[in-house]
């Protein structure tokens, strides 16, 4: 199902109703988008137009503004997701690249981007980051899930706006370096966010003379985990947020990542075949359990509770097709919560366990199982190497710059005991836990998380987790008015492996801007080139419910429903 947008309150209804009128554009009057665009080289906004309260900021400036009349469909993009394999039309647009000043002269500048179209909808729409950022956002491409035969958010109107967070990565050197400067760690924790929002808004004033009726952020991974943060610290910054697969408690993420890397070392490390064999073993366990054996595990919290990887235990060197005890020991590992000695920010004592199904996912880029992410092609080493799983690289490389700040220590030695005091101030910085969405949804402000069941970047169940912290803070019932948390099974961390496509903008505009709540009902897996085929598609279903098969198109999101 895709709402109609048709029903948004018109342009200039809207921005008498808000009353957002601004002072005179700085384009002289009667100039059209195009013939001014040029002029807007060298624009300055200074720093009480970027700041909000308990932030600092230096001035931005406009480094080039260039016309662009607008570029083809193209389906040969380069990049870690499938987000970047298809890159969509764009219409003409006026495109400003430039930085925010910091404060401290060894911290780098916050570098932005933002795209003026010339039939402009009177809307901003901010996209997330990834990774440790360090790449500016171009806010040219797809968003994340969004399918691939649907307009991107500046074919549509909508002003876009990115960010590189405040630090660039370069080869060579360590992607998580920035946060040994406080100013670059603040800003890539939360503060380069509204600075950017802050500017756009003061670029769309220069460039339309008004500024827009509603700010919409939408982010996956860490990007996911900054559009959380907007809700939490800064709730006046975006109207409506989609957050996918977002690193919620990012401290945690990163020592327990650290943990499961640790129990692969010597006789843990489970071999690409291995990991083969685990995947069958939880198929033939758990895939018919919803009605339909498919590949996929579509109840992963009843297929946790059915299948026991002690199950496979062998005596060691016995093959392939069977497991050591140091082998499930680190299976159980991986799926068990990591336990603080102490509570982090908000109150949160532990990171949850990791999922079931997938697990032999082939890696791609930040995509795939257990081979991408946790296990990898040898066991975890120090340094690490290419051939270990992302996580250990990451969480190794986080808990020597972030917590003990120092790139040379020893990560098995970097325990919370050890560096509470600095585990204390990163969380508080880091971690998008806090259940306190009053002001967000007293403001009107819409929430959709979407969560993909077989990922192993970071634990699916953090999004159930902060979805109950919301339902404890603030009632039962009360998030349903402004937040939705859906799940996608047998999906990976980037939305491979079954259906996992689906357009959340025009629904959440919808939602946030008339009160209708007409939120899209599937989801679909497409083929990456035109006429962008749909293969298959399932319901999408809010947590806890899954989709089970009642139907006969084994294809069809109509044959199942969503089941608890």
């Amino acid at each position: 199902m895709k709402p109609s947008t048709g029903s948004l309150l018109p342009l200039a209804t809207a921005l008498a109703l808000v009353g957002c009128a601004a002072p005179g554009p700085r384009l002289a009057p009667g100039t059209d988008l195009q013939a001014g665009c040029r002029s807007l080289t060298g624009y300055t906004i200074d720093p009480e137009r970027i700041v909000w309260p308990g932030l600092s900021s230096g001035r931005a400036r406009v480094e080039s503004a260039t016309w662009n009349p607008g570029t083809p469909l193209s389906t040969d993009g380069r990049g870690p997701t499938p987000e970047y394999t298809v890159r969509p039309a764009t219409p003409a647009h006026c495109q400003l690249v430039g930085s925010i000043a910091p404060v401290d002269p060894k911290a780098e500048p916050i570098r932005f981007q933002v795209n003026l179209p010339a039939n402009w909808n009177g809307r901003s729409l901010q996209y997330g980051g990834g990774g440790f950022n360090g790449t500016l956002v171009d806010g040219l491409g797809l968003l994340p899930a969004q399918r691939y035969d649907s307009a991107s958010p500046l074919a549509k109107g909508y002003v876009t706006v990115g960010t590189d967070s405040g630090h660039a990565s370069r080869p060579g050197e360590s992607p998580m370096g920035f946060a040994l400067n406080d100013e670059m760690l603040a800003n890539f924790a939360h503060a380069a966010y509204p600075k950017v929002r802050n500017v756009s808004l003061e670029l769309m004033k220069a460039a339309y003379g008004r500024a827009p009726i509603k700010f919409y952020f939408f982010g996956s991974s860490e990007g996911g985990r900054e559009g959380l943060m907007m809700a939490q610290r800064y709730p006046q910054a975006f109207n409506g947020i989609f957050s996918r697969v977002p690193v919620i408690n990012w401290t945690g993420l990163q020592f327990a990542g650290v943990r499961n890397g640790m129990a692969l070392m010597n006789e843990g490390w489970i071999a690409p075949a291995q990991v083969s064999m685990i995947q069958e073993k939880t198929l033939t366990a758990c895939d018919a359990a919803d009605g339909l054996a498919d590949g996929v595990v579509s109840d992963p919290v009843g297929c946790l509770k059915r299948f026991d990887p002690a199950s496979l235990r062998c005596a060691p060197g016995a093959g392939t097709d069977c497991l050591s005890d140091a082998q499930v020991k680190a299976v159980q590992t991986l799926r068990s919560p990591y336990r603080f000695p102490y509570a982090l920010a908000n109150g949160v004592t532990e990171y949850p366990g990791w999922g079931i199904g997938g697990e032999a996912a082939p890696p791609a880029g930040p995509g795939g199982g257990w081979l991408a992410w946790w296990s990898g092609r040898a066991a975890p080493t120090l340094p690490p190497t290419p051939d270990n799983g992302i996580a250990w690289i990451f969480g190794s490389g986080v808990l020597q710059n972030f917590f003990a700040r120092d790139p040379n220590a020893d990560p098995r030695q970097v325990t919370p005991e050890r560096v509470a005091a600095r585990v204390a101030e990163v969380s508080a910085l880091m971690d998008a836990t806090s259940p306190d969405l009053r002001e967000f949804q007293r403001l009107g402000g819409k929430l959709i998380i979407l969560e993909h069941m077989s990922d192993y970047a970071q634990s699916p169940f953090a999004g159930a987790r902060y979805l109950k912290a919301v339902q404890q803070r603030l009632g039962p019932r009360q998030p349903e008015e402004f937040m939705r948390l859906y799940t996608a099974p047998g999906v990976d961390h980037v939305g491979g492996g079954a259906p996992a496509r689906v357009d959340f903008l025009d629904a959440l505009a919808e939602w946030t801007e008339t009160g209708r709540r007409l939120l899209p009902d599937e989801l679909v897996e497409q083929q990456s080139s035109p006429p962008f085929s749909v293969i298959r598609s399932r319901p999408l279903c809010e947590w806890p419910l899954w989709p089970k098969y009642v139907g006969t198109d084994v294809n069809a999101a109509s044959s199942f429903v969503c089941f608890y």
